[in-house]
């Protein structure tokens, strides 16, 4: 059994922990950060591509949490995380949200001020900007729909940088914090899965951490990290399972919060792009109801269409004239995740509530108002047997197919299940992601944020692990 030794053991690449090993690494300290997935370059894959989802994704995009609907979601596993694959919208959080989480747990130093000044050196250093040219047509279409129907809608930024010609580069994770990272000193070790932590049998505090390391012939070796410090930054997933294996359950894995989005499939008159996700987003009913637009590669459009029906074959042979739209709600709902022994993977359930059903149904109502107000000549629902649109009339006739039974759900934000605060019942770590009762044992992820924003989390994500890091550091 091999053997590493570390000051400062990080534990997941993505935008926690990217942020994490970046500060500590430029501070001076010895950082070492564990990935279970492997390392690919930045263009290695087409963005939203089957590829990339093979490659990028945990269980190659497939997972699901349970329930009634269930809701299915997709989780990065390689270097970066998920920064390597989701669309890079970057909105800080809300200064009201911030303002109420800050008085229901209690959370030190949470003020609206405090996290913009921690937001705007993250976004200065990845380069958060709008288009510099005018948006492609799958975005415009959006932009052009609510205008006509006097709804509010915005260009959201994005974590790109543009070069002269317009051209735009995400600014993930591997390209930009985690090569200032290693450039500061800090070692970065993919494909090594966290089996489970290794805390001390009387004061519970971390020592490091118990590895299973896949070399690139396949060969597989347990490697122990010992570490001063260990910050977790694995998701609103694999963080409160791996906390969990490792015997931390106190108020660990439970209130996980998302966003369930409900989907239609548009068909315009005209061709859309397919290589980006739109930018613009339809804020009318925010922050309870957000419409935007989805990755729309040939599979994804063939899929979003057999959601609704099985007569696809017409609208899917003039899939270039095809794009994806999306209506996602902030959830009164909540679920669970929770490590089964002998089971590699959690159990992750999620119970929507009467009135999240509710909002869904309006979502999706709003959502085929404002692609037809766009010139979208027919237009397919996420609903098993929903009856496709041509007109304003046809919509009504969602409402009643918007049943438990009939939604095709899906979410690519999960945040909630380690909740940050001083307030001990409701929370899993203090102020800070310090875990409570294990000294030296942190969390620094989405894991943290109480609720889910109502907004893409990334952004909220970095400026909370930015803002935690700097804590951690005076303590070092």
């Amino acid at each position: 059994m091999a053997s590493i030794t570390t000051e400062v053991l990080v534990i997941g690449s993505g935008a926690g922990g990217a942020v994490t090993a970046a500060r500590l690494a430029e501070s001076g300290h010895d950082v070492l950060v564990v990935e279970e997935g492997p390392w690919f370059d930045a263009d290695e894959h087409e963005p939203f591509s089957l590829p990339e989802m093979v490659a990028k994704y945990r269980h190659r995009g497939a997972q699901v949490a349970l329930g009634n609907p269930a809701v299915a979601f997709g989780e990065g596993r390689c270097v970066g995380g998920s920064t390597e694959v989701n669309s890079g919208l970057f909105h800080r959080l809300p200064d009201h949200l911030a303002e109420e989480w800050q008085r229901t747990y209690d959370i030190d130093d949470f003020d609206p001020a405090t996290l913009a000044r921690y937001a705007t050196r993250v976004e200065t250093e990845l380069g958060v900007s709008t288009l510099p040219t005018a948006p492609p047509p799958s975005s415009a279409a959006l932009e052009r729909g609510a205008t006509k129907l006097g709804w509010r809608n915005v260009e959201f930024a994005r974590v790109f940088r543009y070069d002269e010609q317009g051209r735009g580069t995400k600014q993930t994770m591997s390209r930009t914090l985690l090569p200032k990272a290693v450039s500061a000193g800090a070692r970065i070790l993919p494909d090594c899965r966290v089996l489970r932590l290794r805390l001390h049998p009387g004061d519970g505090r971390a020592l490091g951490a118990r590895c299973e390391r896949t070399h690139p012939d396949g060969g597989r070796e347990i490697l122990d990290v010992d570490a001063d410090h260990v910050v977790v930054c694995a998701g609103a997933v694999q963080t409160p399972a791996l906390l969990q294996r490792s015997g931390v359950r106190r108020n660990i894995g439970r209130g996980l919060k998302l966003h369930p989005t409900v989907k239609i499939a548009a068909r315009f008159p005209h061709p859309v792009d397919h290589g980006d996700v739109p930018m613009h987003r339809v804020t009318e009913f925010a922050p309870h109801l957000t419409i935007g637009g989805s990755a729309s590669r040939k599979g994804q459009i063939a899929m979003a269409l057999a959601e609704a029906t099985h007569d696809i074959d017409d609208a899917l042979a003039d899939w270039d004239n095809v794009a994806v739209y999306y209506a996602a709600i902030r959830s009164e709902g909540s679920g669970r995740v929770r490590a089964i022994p002998g089971l590699k993977a959690p159990l992750i359930t999620y119970k929507l509530t009467d009135a999240d059903m509710s909002r869904l149904a309006r979502g999706l109502v709003h959502l085929g108002e404002v692609l037809l107000a766009a010139g979208a000549t027919e237009l397919y629902p996420s609903l098993v047997g929903g009856p496709v649109a041509r007109r304003l009339d046809d919509i009504g006739q969602w409402w009643d197919r918007s049943t438990r039974s009939n939604s095709n759900l899906m979410t690519v934000h999960l945040t909630s299940t380690v909740r940050m605060g001083n307030d001990r019942a409701l929370t899993g770590t203090d102020s800070y992601g310090q875990v409570w009762d294990h000294p030296h044992l942190h969390v620094n992820d989405a894991s943290l944020l109480p609720d889910a924003p109502g907004v893409n989390p990334q952004a909220a994500i970095m400026t909370i692990a930015s803002r935690n890091t700097e804590h951690l550091i005076t303590s070092l």
